[in-house]
């Protein structure tokens, strides 16, 4: 039926114009996939004091978004990066005039150093502190509680982000020192 008329298109042609048309729009704004995060050590060996689901989202992280090799020892790494310690934290932010709670502040803080092969301080400790606001109503515990989870989760892959943006810019020795005495 549509094959006979010329100003009839089937629905598959107006997708496809529709895709390319979205296509050209988010290329003129300037999207761009987020793609890997180039880091400038081949190999990198990264210490925890504990099983920390933090080091274990790094470590994953840089695995699969980068060509940086995660390595088992620090003599076979060109740098280690030690967690010092990743906290949680939750503060009452308000209480409502009955003396409940209204709102929690969910706090998140990661604590690191970067040292190079020879044990040298590339990076002195450095803190990550993120938080975010939770608000609080006694009937909804269940639901509040894995909400407090998914914010802490969004937390931690916000601050492997964060880190893996500050571990892309090298420092060297002499600049931590020219900075330490400044």
């Amino acid at each position: 039926m549509c094959a006979s008329r010329p100003h009839c298109r089937p629905p598959y042609v107006l997708r496809y114009v529709a895709a390319l048309a979205l296509a050209a729009l988010l290329a003129g704004c300037g999207f761009q996939l987020r793609g890997s995060t180039p880091l400038p050590y081949d190999t990198l060996h990264v210490v925890s004091d504990r099983a920390s689901t933090f080091a274990n989202e790094l470590k994953r992280t840089i695995t699969r978004g980068s060509k940086t090799r995660v390595v088992a020892t620090a003599q076979d790494a060109q740098a280690t990066l030690i967690v010092v310690d990743d906290v949680r934290e939750k503060v009452i932010l308000s209480l409502s005039g009955g003396g409940r709670v209204r709102e929690y502040q969910l706090r998140y803080r990661v604590s690191y150093r970067l040292l190079d092969a020879a044990k040298r301080e590339l990076r002195p400790r450095t803190q990550i502190q993120l938080s975010r606001d939770l608000s609080y109503n006694d009937n909804d515990t269940l639901s509040k509680e894995s909400e407090e989870l998914l914010l802490y989760r969004d937390m931690q892959t916000d601050a492997v982000s964060q880190l893996l943006r500050q571990l892309q810019t090298p420092q060297s020795p002499q600049t931590v020192q020219r900075g330490a005495s400044l």
